[in-house]
C-alpha cells in the first residue's frame, strides 16, 4: 500500500526515483486492503479478505529505532534540588523493572555525564597533587603547602552550601565554578603563609610572632580581593533570561565559598600554619 521501488530517471539532470503506488483515496482505511488480490496455485485471483483478517492495535506514534532495534526515546529533567545523576539513578531502577528483552541506553549528554561522571574525583585529585606540587617547588618546602591546602576545604564547605540553598544540581557548570573556588580559597591562604615565612626567614622572627604579624598585615588585602571578586560574581549569581542556569550555578558555588574561605581563612590559616610548621620542625629534629 505505500509504494513499490521500481526504476529511475533522469529529469533535468538529476536522478529520481520512480515508486509504484494506488491513489490515496485506495489506500486510507484497513479495509482497502481487501481490494488486493494474490494469484493461487490455480493460478486463480484471490483477495486478501479470504485468507487475511484486520484488527486495530495500539502502538507508540513514533517509530524510531537506535542501534538497529525498534525503540522510543524518553527525554526528562531531574525534579528541583535534584541532580542528574540522582535523575538517572532513579530511571535505571525503573527500567530493571521491565518485563525480559526490554533495555535502555543512554545518548547524548546523559551518555556523556555517564561516560565521564566516575572520573571527577580522580580529576579533583590530580588538581590538588598539582597544586600541591608546584607550591612545594616554589617554596622549597613541605609544610607551606600542607597548610594552604587545608584551607580548600573551607571553600568547597561553602560552595557546596550554597548550591544546596539555592536548589541547584552538581553539574559541569557547579565543578568549574568549584575548582575556581578552590584556586581563590589557596590564594588567601597564600597571601598569609608567604608573608610570616618571609618574616621568619628575612628577620628571624618566632612563628608565632610572624603568623601574628603576617595575619594582622594581610588582613586588607585578603578582604579587598575577596570582596571585589564576590561582588563582581554577584551578577552571576542573580542573573535571569536565556543562560542563566549556567550563570547561576558557576556564581553561587564561587560566592558561597569565597564568602566561606574568606571569613573562616582568616582564623584558621594561621593555625593550619602554626600546627604543621611546628610537626614538620619536630619531624626535622
Amino acid at each position: 500500500l505505500g509504494g513499490y521501488y521500481v526504476n529511475d530517471f533522469i529529469d533535468h539532470g538529476r536522478v529520481k526515483k520512480v515508486y509504484v503506488q494506488a491513489d490515496a483515496k485506495f489506500r486510507m482505511l484497513p479495509s482497502d486492503i481487501n481490494n488486493m488480490y494474490v494469484r493461487s496455485a490455480n493460478g486463480e485471483m484471490v483477495p486478501f479478505s479470504a485468507f487475511v483478517t484486520s484488527r486495530w492495535v495500539y502502538g507508540s506514534p513514533r517509530l524510531e529505532r537506535y542501534n538497529g532495534l525498534p525503540s522510543m526515546e524518553v527525554l526528562g529533567e531531574a525534579a528541583p534540588g535534584k541532580s542528574t545523576g540522582d535523575a538517572m539513578i532513579l530511571m535505571e531502577q525503573l527500567a530493571s523493572k521491565l518485563p525480559a528483552g526490554i533495555g535502555y541506553d543512554w545518548t547524548g549528554m546523559s551518555y556523556q555525564e555517564r561516560l565521564s561522571g566516575n572520573q571527577a574525583p580522580a580529576l579533583y585529585a590530580i588538581s590538588l597533587i598539582v597544586v600541591f606540587l608546584c607550591l612545594a617547588a616554589l617554596y622549597e618546602s613541605w609544610s607551606i603547602p600542607f597548610s594552604v591546602m587545608l584551607v580548600v576545604p573551607l571553600g568547597v564547605v561553602g560552595a557546596l552550601l550554597a548550591a544546596s540553598l539555592r536548589g541547584l544540581n552538581n553539574d559541569v557548570y557547579f565543578q568549574v565554578g568549584l575548582l575556581t573556588t578552590i584556586g581563590l580559597s589557596a590564594k588567601n591562604a597564600i597571601l598569609i603563609v608567604e608573608f610570616a615565612k618571609d618574616l621568619m626567614d628575612k628577620e628571624g622572627k618566632g612563628i608565632i610572632e610572624a603568623t601574628l604579624e603576617a595575619s594582622r598585615m594581610r588582613l586588607r588585602p585578603i578582604l579587598m580581593t575577596s570582596l571585589a571578586f564576590i561582588l563582581g560574581v554577584l551578577p552571576l549569581v542573580i542573573s535571569h533570561g536565556a543562560g542563566s542556569g549556567a550563570q547561576n550555578a558557576v556564581g553561587t558555588g564561587v560566592m558561597g565559598g569565597m564568602l566561606t574561605a574568606t571569613l573562616l581563612a582568616i582564623f584558621f590559616v594561621p593555625v593550619f600554619f602554626v600546627v604543621v610548621r611546628r610537626r614538620f620542625t619536630k619531624h626535622a629534629e
